[in-house]
């Protein structure tokens, strides 16, 4: 979830839905992936699920951008296709890299690694954009890097899949991270659906062309499995990722930052409660100096 560019407009009187509320959606929803994901994962490749979440959100939005914000996607030049291209191509990476980290490895430690792509856009900006590097990331790098440290050291005594796994979530936080970066420029100019429709059609149609190509199969799944899909893409991909942006119009960015961080939270505490996996020792010492560390890079100057 990115707060790049993000103009904060005060709450109008007009509006009727809290923010706050808003953001409790969006945090609540977003949680709820991990577990689905894990439910869907006894039957579908973990390659078909990112493809499906994917292509289901962007059937369901089509209808509203084509219409809603049809004379926004035709003012787009050249090169924001191609921006939005290199975005939908690094988020369809997010998509395979975490989503198979979660066949690998536990909940709790795949949702905390995969939170750190706030630290690698930061360090992304710095390298790429040529943005001051903040005594806070610096500390913030130092802090998060050594609970993933933890976690790693943790998982590797348990077998080279749960090591595997973590690297595939620390995979898809530096692949968010291009997203975010990538996106960043687009996204203080063009309206949400207008951004986020053909980035989400793109990163689909790449899913879906490399589990072709690799013949991943992409149906013949029980009923309950579409369920589980269906609710990828409706919960966490639509309902959570349009509210955590919509709150971001009408509450601080870094409010809404570190109101984010309570998803490994809520990711772990339900992969307890459905799966009955409880995160060992290590991993929670790891997950809350991961948690801290990203909390020290998106508080306040």
């Amino acid at each position: 979830m990115g707060t790049d560019n993000v103009r904060v407009h005060p709450r109008s009187s007009a509006s009727h839905f809290p923010p706050h509320l808003a953001l409790l959606v969006g945090v609540l929803a977003a949680s709820t992936a991990s577990p689905i994901i894990r439910l869907a994962q006894a039957e579908v490749d973990s390659l078909a699920i990112a493809a499906w979440r994917l292509t289901l959100a962007s059937l369901i939005l089509a209808p509203i951008a084509l219409t809603a914000q049809r004379e926004e996607l035709r003012r787009l030049t050249r090169r924001d296709g191609l921006l939005m291209l290199a975005s939908g191509a690094m988020l369809a990476l997010h998509f395979a890299t975490w989503i198979s980290s979660l066949a690998y490895t536990s909940v709790a430690a795949s949702v905390v690694l995969v939170s750190t792509s706030p630290l690698f856009v930061g360090l992304g900006s710095f390298l790429i954009l040529r943005e001051r590097l903040s005594r806070s990331l610096l500390v913030s790098l130092a802090v998060a890097t050594l609970g993933s440290i933890i976690i790693g050291m943790n998982d590797w005594g348990q077998g080279t899949h749960r090591l595997t796994g973590d690297l595939l979530a620390l995979a898809g936080a530096l692949s968010v991270a291009g997203y975010f970066l990538i996106g960043r420029r687009l996204r203080a100019r063009l309206s949400l659906l207008a951004y986020v429709f053909p980035v989400y059609a793109t990163a689909a149609a790449v899913l879906l062309a490399v589990a072709m190509l690799t013949r991943v199969p992409l149906g013949g799944y029980p009923p309950v499995h579409w369920l589980w899909l269906l609710l990828l893409a409706v919960g966490p991909q639509i309902t959570g990722h349009s509210s955590l942006n919509w709150a971001l119009r009408h509450l601080p960015a870094t409010y809404v930052t570190l109101a984010i961080l309570g998803e490994p939270v809520g990711s772990s505490i339900l992969a307890w409660i459905i799966l009955g996996e409880t995160p060992g020792v290590a991993t929670l010492i790891g997950g809350v100096l991961v948690l801290t560390g990203i909390a020290i890079a998106t508080r306040p100057e």
